[in-house]
């Protein structure tokens, strides 16, 4: 299952740029904002962090922007809110949420899944609801036509594959290291072998993020990948910056849209 807009948003002749920011960081009133300054520098496909009290797979710098949010008071039905603003002012512009289980299935996967349609949400990535147990969230996601969006990690052998890739939709996202977001950067050469596997594997986009933080590695990975995945490098310019995060945000993307789209011109 994918959407039109996702489709299309890997469909530009270049590199996709996804950009991570936190809904509610630093509060749900500055988000918007935030959003807009990602399109404005260039994002082409929007994820939006549901907050969460233990997110296991993220790093210092996301396990902050949760905490910052949740003490604003953020809660579901505002992420829910902040995406539909969102779709409302960007009619064309793929927006991904991005989570954890338990707020995403505690009042049921139809409700949620619901909610995204109301919201006009493109995809889903939950980090915490393995494959095997794709009928818990994911089935429910396909029916409604949101496409359930699946990690592959350096870990993922050729036997365990198929079935991260069984369902999934919109991309697959690359989890370039085997750890949490935003510590390290993956040796390039482990990414370029990874995506020509995964590529043998599946027709889906592959977008590699985890650890991305200047134009230049934007770029490596763009000279491979079918998208780049930037989150902490962002988050960390919303805690420095607070709600007048949005400039700063544009200015950051901006470098990385110019990289990304260099990077796919320049010959193999």
């Amino acid at each position: 299952m994918t959407s039109s807009r996702l489709v299309a948003a890997f469909a530009k002749g270049r590199p996709a740029l996804v950009c991570f920011v936190t809904a509610g960081d630093p509060t749900p009133d500055a988000t918007p904002a935030i959003l807009d300054a990602l399109v404005a520098g260039g994002a082409d496909v929007i994820e939006l962090g549901m907050p969460f009290t233990d997110p296991m797979a993220d790093g210092p710098a996301i396990q902050s922007a949760n905490i910052r949010s949740l003490n604003a008071g953020t809660r579901t039905a505002d992420v829910l809110r902040i995406a539909t603003g969102f779709r409302e002012r960007h009619p064309d512009v793929p927006l991904v949420l991005m989570g954890y289980a338990n707020p995403m299935v505690r009042r049921g996967a139809e409700w949620f899944a619901q909610g995204c349609v109301a919201a006009g949400v493109d995809g889903v990535i939950c980090v915490d609801i393995p494959p095997e147990e794709d009928d818990s969230l994911g089935t429910t996601l396909r029916a409604h036509g949101i496409a359930p969006i699946r990690l592959a990690t350096p870990t993922t052998d050729a036997a365990r594959l198929p079935a991260v890739l069984e369902g999934a939709g919109g991309f697959l996202y690359y989890v370039s290291v085997a750890g949490i977001t935003g510590k390290q950067q993956a040796v390039q050469t482990s990414i370029d072998e990874a995506v020509a596997r995964l590529k043998a594997a599946t027709d889906l986009p592959i977008a590699v993020g985890f650890g991305v933080r200047t134009p230049e590695q934007a770029a490596n990975i763009a000279r491979v990948a079918d998208g780049v995945v930037v989150g902490s490098a962002i988050v960390e310019i919303v805690a420095e910056h607070g709600t007048q995060a949005a400039e700063p945000v544009r200015t950051y993307i901006e470098s990385l849209a110019s990289a990304v789209a260099a990077a796919s011109r320049e010959p193999a």
